[in-house]
C-alpha cells in the first residue's frame, strides 16, 4: 500500500528529500509526474491512462505535506523500507488503507517511473 502523511504533521520537511520518487510536496505546492523520475512529455500509464508528465498536478492537500499514492512505491527498489516513515519525527507517515498494494505493484510502478 502507499502511504498517507495524517493531519498530525507539524511541516517539517524532513520526509520530503528522503522520497526517492518525489512523491511528498509540501501542503498547497502543486506536482508533477516528472519530478524525481524519468518520466517527460506524453506518458501512457500501464492502465492505458495518459497524462503530461511536466504539467502541474493539483495539490492533494493545502495544509500539511502530502504524498501523491500514484508515485509512491513505499521506497520498493530503493530501500528495505520506507524512508518518510524512518525520518519523521511525529510518526504521522502512515500506511493508507485507501490504496492497498501488492509489492508486485510497487515495485512495478518503480520501474515504470525510473526506466
Amino acid at each position: 500500500m502507499a502511504i498517507k502523511i495524517t493531519d498530525d504533521c507539524i511541516n517539517c520537511g524532513a520526509c520530503e528529500p528522503e522520497c526517492p520518487n518525489s512523491a511528498i510536496y509540501e501542503g498547497a505546492i502543486d506536482w508533477r509526474w516528472r519530478d524525481k523520475t524519468k518520466l517527460s512529455g506524453k506518458v501512457i500509464f500501464p492502465d492505458g491512462s495518459e497524462t503530461d508528465a511536466d504539467a502541474y498536478q493539483q495539490a492533494y492537500s493545502d495544509d500539511v505535506y502530502y504524498i501523491v499514492p500514484g508515485k509512491c512505491t513505499e521506497c520498493k527498489g530503493f530501500h528495505e523500507e520506507p524512508q518518510c516513515k524512518t525520518v519523521c519525527p511525529v510518526d504521522c507517515c502512515v500506511d493508507d488503507p485507501d490504496h492497498r498494494e501488492t509489492d508486485e505493484i510497487l515495485f512495478s510502478r518503480q520501474e515504470f517511473l525510473h526506466s
